[in-house]
């Protein structure tokens, strides 16, 4: 069976990097090209030793030369959307992980992917346990009225609240089959963004990675669901299982949900 050739959007930001060395470790995948907003060479070494591969700041010059059959995204929300358009344009399917895309950019995603008859995995976690915590919150939200979602990260992410906790926010409200309850109280802005009822507050700063914690509250009791994300090397497998199903598939898939079998 030939390896699965891959092109990493994004090759010099922290997920690019540990996703290009953990690339070349898997024996069914082969890194073809690299694109970043920062590159200067023509070539990127691989960590291991093994050769370069092309490397540009043009994602469609590293399509043609490369040929990948996947091209993950690690960029910014300004940046994926013309890198989906291309890709799509040419027949190459896509493995997005950047956060901040909004509901008009994830219909568009679909469309694209259907018309241009591309797999297309939109995830707003890799992390196989926050998938976890996703969905055994959709599960307890049923059983509660009142839920909140606390979620910190490091300092220079960019978008607030995270795309994690919108997307946990939105499928609890829809497992459950209507918004959560707001408890008694003024409003104000230090109660966080209200999301289908959830209040979501989020924490930057230095020293910390990824986080969320979900809180479900009923009369004399209260439950917490919570994941932490320690290194970027957790997001690697759930990248991975991204990558092997994209290949098999035609159209959006969103989240790991459906790939994990948990939907």
């Amino acid at each position: 069976m030939k390896p699965i050739k891959v092109a990493v959007y994004g090759a010099l930001g922290r997920m690019g990097q540990t996703l290009v060395d953990a690339l070349c470790r898997e024996p069914d995948m082969q890194l073809v090209g690299a694109v970043d907003i920062e590159a200067a060479e023509k070539q990127l070494p691989l960590p291991d030793g093994s050769g370069t591969v092309p490397f540009s700041q043009n994602l469609d010059e590293i399509i043609s030369a490369a040929r990948p059959e996947v091209v993950v995204d690690f960029t910014t929300a300004t940046a994926v959307m013309p890198a989906v358009r291309l890709a799509a344009e040419r027949g190459v399917n896509l493995v997005i992980g950047t956060s901040g895309l909004t509901s008009d950019d994830i219909k568009e995603i679909d469309r694209l992917a259907q018309a241009k008859s591309v797999g297309v995995a939109v995830v707003p976690n890799f992390a196989l346990g926050a998938v976890l915590m996703m969905h055994l919150a959709k599960i307890a939200g049923k059983y509660f009225d009142f839920a909140e979602i606390i979620e910190l990260h490091h300092h220079l992410k960019a978008d607030a609240p995270s795309g994690t906790a919108l997307s946990t926010a939105r499928a609890m409200a829809k497992a459950k089959g209507k918004p959560f309850s707001t408890p008694e109280g003024k409003a104000s802005a230090g109660r966080g963004e209200q999301v289908e009822g959830i209040s979501i507050h989020s924490v930057r700063l230095p020293g910390l990675l990824a986080h969320q914690e979900v809180m479900l509250g009923g009369a004399g009791q209260t439950l917490k669901i919570r994941h932490d994300t320690i290194g970027r090397e957790c997001y690697m497998p759930g990248v991975m299982l991204a990558i092997r199903g994209v290949v098999n598939r035609k159209g959006l898939v969103y989240g790991l949900e459906t790939l994990l079998g948990l939907e």
